[in-house]
């Protein structure tokens, strides 16, 4: 294999854009080819394509690269404004993987995605939430408006920062608001080393956005 089978399957996709029998295993082929050392830069000719199928097969892989999709950072920021949803959804992983504290504004707009519109999208903002390192958080909240947003975010930092308090996210996880509920699951979440209690509790709850993030870290079905 190498540069021409990398050449070939960019093309046999690029080709065949919306045929999802070519392109499925044409793309975990040149996943594959990326992963050997295919220039990860070849992935923009999926991104700036005008084809919402090739930009979401080439942010999939994207999401699939791990820290080998680092090099095209700076074509995060449309994608996670994408209006294809699936687009948006995978975009959260590379900005998982590899934002750091450069890269607040992106973080900041995966934050935001805990408000979108799409329930799979929220859910994936809401996986980063719970995930994602302190100092990638604090890059982010640094960069978001003043607002709601902000305002639950500097209260999840606040309870690595300072003293938690497994209260007021208990508290929190029966709010009416669910933006609010969100922000609480990731707390639990993230403390649930040391409040694993919370963490159960967020796998029974009422909410299917909020329990399906605890059922994952708990092993237990859907």
């Amino acid at each position: 294999m190498g540069t021409r089978a990398g050449d070939d399957l960019i093309e046999r996709i690029r080709r065949h854009s919306a045929d999802g029998d070519v392109v499925g295993p044409a793309a975990n082929d040149l996943l594959s080819e990326l992963f050997d050392g295919y220039p990860v830069e070849s992935l923009r000719m999926f991104l700036h394509s005008g084809d919402d199928s090739l930009v979401r097969t080439g942010t999939w892989l994207l999401s699939e690269l791990g820290p080998l999709a680092a090099p095209l950072m700076g074509e995060v920021p449309a994608l996670l404004a994408h209006p294809l949803r699936q687009v948006r959804f995978f975009a959260v992983d590379v900005v998982l993987m590899n934002a750091d504290a450069h890269d607040g504004p992106v973080i900041a707009q995966v934050v935001n995605l805990s408000a979108d519109p799409d329930v799979a999208v929220r859910w994936k903002a809401l996986e980063f939430l719970a995930a994602a390192s302190a100092g990638q958080l604090s890059a982010g909240v640094s960069r978001l408006e003043s607002g709601q947003v902000r305002e639950l975010a500097e209260w999840l930092l606040r309870q690595e920062s300072e003293e938690p308090s497994p209260d007021d996210v208990a508290a929190r996880l029966e709010a009416p608001d669910p933006l609010v509920r969100r922000f609480a699951a990731a707390a639990a979440a993230r403390l649930s080393d040391e409040e694993p209690d919370l963490l159960a509790y967020v796998a029974a709850a009422q909410d299917e956005e909020i329990r399906l993030v605890a059922q994952g870290r708990l092993g237990e079905p859907d």
